[in-house]
């Protein structure tokens, strides 16, 4: 496979993550975390590194409205739920597997 093929077919995959993740508003972010060590904001994060890297001017609130598929606040007033002490605490015991984003 040469490379164009291969970032076409990891687009792909990353565009149909993306709109999976849309769909799942009832995924919570913290759970997501909690399971794989990733969320929305990690995917967002991502995406802006790959971004800065290639010279593109890009912020994380707009890095975020591709994953988010709106804003984030509007993400957030529509979806999200206040963690509780449960998913802090497993929040805080998986933080070492937690992806690293840089």
């Amino acid at each position: 496979m040469n490379d164009q093929t291969r970032a076409e077919l990891e687009a792909a995959a990353f565009r149909g993550l993306v709109a999976h993740l849309q769909k799942r508003t009832d995924a919570q972010n913290i759970d997501i975390m909690n399971l794989a060590g990733f969320c929305r904001n990690c995917l967002s994060k991502w995406y802006l590194a790959a971004a800065k890297e290639r010279n593109i001017k890009l912020d994380f609130d707009a890095a975020r409205e591709v994953v988010y598929g709106m804003p984030y606040a509007e993400w957030k007033e529509k979806y999200q739920h206040e963690a509780s002490k449960e998913q802090q605490e497993i929040y805080e015991k998986t933080k070492p597997l937690h992806a690293k984003i840089t």
